[in-house]
């Protein structure tokens, strides 16, 4: 069985926050967006609200190229944005911004996602991480997917930075998860038999007239519409660029491992997704600090434990690529936080140093824009 190509691509969305006010720019200059594509061509896109921006790295080989290109893309955006008195974000929820203010771009793809969407997509002040693997063989990417379900909310749970809506402590970790759950076509993906029959799937919705192609299927893993890649979209967007790769790293190393044991005429066991859905909610609700269910023992296990199994499973993938210490740094959110960990400990210093509460939200904020750019 020849092996896939296992390429690394990751796509990253920013809020642009004024440096003043700590809000979101609901109309960041136009020209901003243009200085930033002529900064970074053709890794810089528009997102669906005016005051979100998009970067993509290429294809990379390594991880250490995938960081390098990451990092310069944070970077640039952080440049361009500081001209005019902005910075960026990596977070999937902002602490305070008021949803009702904000505006799609001005773009006939988001012009009817707004139409459609309607006050759905009016809540959508997220933003998502998106890691691309390629496996060019149709049939694995669907095989792949099927399997690797299984860890997503392992994903989710070392990605949450979005415990804060409108202002308020949400009590969850990812906050995100249920404002883009509104949304039709999301969620955990069905079990597909073969490409075959996910192709038809897709055809009938086409056909139905309910959607324009492959792209608007919103799932937490799904195979590319536009690249031979199998898409990992369940993760919040993580504030440190050194957590990114962490991420980027055990993904692919789970989908090689995945791959060795289809070789070997093995293979990942499939649960129900009622199963994986509740681990799904509980990454959403707790994060890292109330442990997953391990539904072949069928208990719960300390997050910590299932950490380091994976790093287990997928240290010869890890040797492969090179790429053992970006790997078992997912070892150090444990001991760091994610994001909304550490937003959650600034919101409570910040209160319990006698901040009035919008001000504490507001020391979360100039949190973030340190944090996003630790690194570049």
């Amino acid at each position: 069985m020849s092996e896939p190509a296992f390429t690394l691509g990751i796509e990253e969305e920013y809020f642009l926050v004024d440096r003043k006010t700590r809000d979101v720019a609901a109309e960041p200059p136009p020209e901003l967006l243009e200085a930033c594509k002529q900064a970074l061509p053709d890794q810089v896109s528009p997102e669906f609200l005016k005051a979100q921006i998009e970067v993509g790295t290429r294809p990379r080989e390594t991880i250490a190229d995938a960081r390098a290109d990451l990092a310069r893309l944070r970077r640039g955006i952080a440049d361009v944005a500081d001209r005019y008195g902005l910075a960026p974000i990596a977070s999937a929820t902002h602490p305070f911004t008021d949803w009702g203010r904000q505006r799609p771009t001005d773009a006939e793809r988001y012009t009817i996602l707004a139409r459609d969407l309607q006050m759905v997509g009016r809540r959508l002040v997220i933003c998502g991480m998106h890691v691309h693997v390629g496996i060019e063989d149709e049939q694995l990417r669907i095989d792949l997917m099927n399997q690797v379900a299984y860890f997503l909310p392992h994903m989710l749970a070392l990605s949450t930075s979005s415990p804060f809506w409108r202002g308020e402590p949400s009590g969850l970790k990812s906050f995100r998860l249920s404002v883009f759950n509104g949304l039709p076509r999301t969620g955990l993906p069905e079990v597909f038999d073969s490409w075959g029959e996910y192709q038809r799937h897709v055809q009938g919705l086409k056909a139905a007239g309910v959607m324009e192609d492959a792209s608007k299927l919103w799932w937490d893993i799904r195979p590319s519409a536009r690249f031979p890649t199998l898409e990992m979209r369940i993760t919040d967007i993580c504030t440190r660029l050194d957590d990114t790769i962490a991420l980027a790293t055990l993904y692919r190393c789970l989908l090689r491992m995945l791959w060795r044991l289809r070789r070997n005429n093995q293979r990942w066991r499939l649960y129900a997704r009622m199963l994986l859905s509740e681990n799904r909610w509980r990454a959403q609700r707790y994060g890292m600090s109330e442990g997953l269910v391990d539904f072949g023992k069928g208990t719960l296990v300390p997050f910590a434990d299932l950490i380091n199994e994976m790093i287990e499973l997928c240290r010869p993938d890890a040797e492969h690529f090179g790429c053992v210490t970006e790997l078992e740094s997912a070892r150090l959110i444990l001991t760091r936080g994610t994001s909304a960990d550490n937003q959650i400990r600034v919101y409570e210093e910040a209160l319990a140093a006698g901040k009035s509460k919008q001000e504490a939200l507001e020391s979360v904020v100039d949190h973030l824009i340190a944090e996003t750019v630790v690194g570049v």
